[in-house]
């Protein structure tokens, strides 16, 4: 039983850093697979924020590159989120996801996801 968790989210100013931290447990045995954060604000659809794939590879959206960086543990069970410099409209639930694939991880055959963690910057 795949299990998801995240944990790290809270009130903290603009500017700050923050490091939001998953743990994924009973993954099933799959040859491509990716773990990755989204974020939800009210009214607006969950958004892609940094994904990792088995391999190792990255990708971020625009709004976060060169200030997020995705990274993982060495047993590739827990994900962590490094959030620099901030900004108000980073204020969303952060949700941890880990997902399988076939062919590209955008194109998921099943996917599982954490609670969501709460993160709001103040201005």
């Amino acid at each position: 039983q795949v299990q998801v968790e995240e944990s790290g989210g809270g009130l903290v100013q603009a500017g700050d850093s923050v490091m939001l931290s998953c743990v994924v447990s009973g993954r099933r045995t799959v040859d491509k697979y990716a773990m990755g954060w989204f974020r939800q604000v009210p009214g607006k659809e969950r958004d892609l924020v940094a994904v990792m794939t088995e391999a190792g590879d990255t990708n971020y959206s625009d709004s976060v590159k060169g200030r997020f960086t995705i990274s993982r543990d060495n047993a590739k069970t827990t994900v962590y989120l490094q959030m620099n410099n901030l900004k108000p409209e980073g204020t969303a639930v952060y949700y941890c996801s880990w997902w399988y694939y076939k062919e590209s991880y955008y194109s998921r055959e099943y996917d599982y996801w954490g609670q969501g963690t709460q993160v709001t910057v103040s201005s």
